[in-house]
């Protein structure tokens, strides 16, 4: 059976960066609610890998490359899924790059922030202005925002819980900006059916969080599908932990 064929009735989600870490995760539970998930990857080889491991465990799930930092390419993206699926129910932007992590804001380069900001915020916002208009043709859509708690106002103001100077700029000004897009984008879509919502998982054992992280990458990946599977009455334009509201 091809895949379009087993995905009739099938929710479809798209995660970016999906072959690894937190976003490999998030596949894999997304997967196992039944979603038809397309791994987002630039990467078509590493993509590939990750697909065969997952439908070999049983999960069916697909590859989709695309490089969010190419606007050329996210349109296309969303063009071959459209011709492919006819929608797309579920993004969650999960691709994203942390540099120069010990350098503090005084000192960051500028080159560094901009690239940053390519991936982090603008591979976000080219997708969603991408993806919304398919949703709005279904007047359906859950759009999860991977952002971070280093990147919440209540933090970097030293009122937070976590306390770590000026160091990861770049990255934490990115997180910012991708805050201040989900509240924007919730306010400017409004049809009911679709929601738009930004999740910090806290400090995950993966490549970018560590080993000696906190939380498990199950545990980190929890709240972003809960998000991605909100019923009618879930939030919209909120930010999570835990399944919890936090502070922007």
């Amino acid at each position: 059976m091809s895949n379009k064929r087993s995905t009739i009735n099938r929710r479809i989600a798209l995660v970016t960066g999906g072959n690894r870490g937190i976003g490999r995760e998030i596949t894999r539970q997304l997967a196992s609610k039944g979603y038809y998930v397309l791994i987002g990857c630039r990467d078509a080889e590493k993509g590939e890998k990750a697909v065969a491991e997952m439908n070999k465990d049983g999960l069916i799930v697909g590859l989709q490359v695309v490089d969010v930092n190419d606007k050329e390419t996210v349109k296309q993206t969303i063009e071959q899924i459209k011709k492919e699926y006819g929608r797309l129910d579920v993004l969650v932007n999960n691709a994203g790059i942390i540099l120069d992590r010990a350098v503090p804001v005084l000192k960051v380069g500028e080159s560094v922030i901009k690239e940053t900001f390519e991936t982090n915020f603008f591979g976000a916002l080219r997708m969603i202005q991408e993806v919304v208009p398919l949703m709005q043709q279904w007047k359906y859509g859950r759009i999860v925002n991977i952002s971070s708690g280093l990147g919440a106002f209540e933090i970097m103001s030293g009122q937070g819980p976590i306390q770590i100077g000026g160091s990861s700029a770049a990255y934490r000004i990115s997180k910012t900006m991708l805050n201040a897009l989900t509240c924007l984008v919730a306010q400017d879509i409004s049809e009911k059916g679709i929601k738009v919502n930004a999740v910090c998982p806290g400090r995950v054992q993966t490549d970018m969080g560590g080993a000696d992280a906190p939380s498990t990458v199950e545990e980190g990946a929890d709240t972003a599908v809960w998000l991605a599977t909100l019923d009618e009455e879930g939030p919209n334009g909120g930010y999570f932990r835990d399944r919890q509201p936090i502070s922007w």
